[in-house]
């Protein structure tokens, strides 16, 4: 389990103060955290370097776009 004491969590720049989104954070070890901005003490998810790599190329190649 990765320590999240101490993250320094953000949100996109597109996000605005009033909605809700998830926020990252990065990690010792380059690992990143992604969590729920509504329940910022409830559970994050923690990627792998490789598998944040991963989906951003996916994001950025429209993988997850809707059909």
């Amino acid at each position: 389990m990765t320590d999240l004491t101490g993250a320094k969590w953000f949100k996109s720049s597109r996000s605005s103060a009033n909605q809700d989104c998830v926020e990252a954070a990065h990690l010792t070890g380059g690992l990143v955290g992604v969590r729920d901005s509504k329940n910022r003490t409830g559970p994050a998810l923690v990627f792998t370097p490789g598998e944040w790599d991963a989906f951003i190329a996916g994001a950025k190649a429209g993988e997850f776009d809707r059909p």
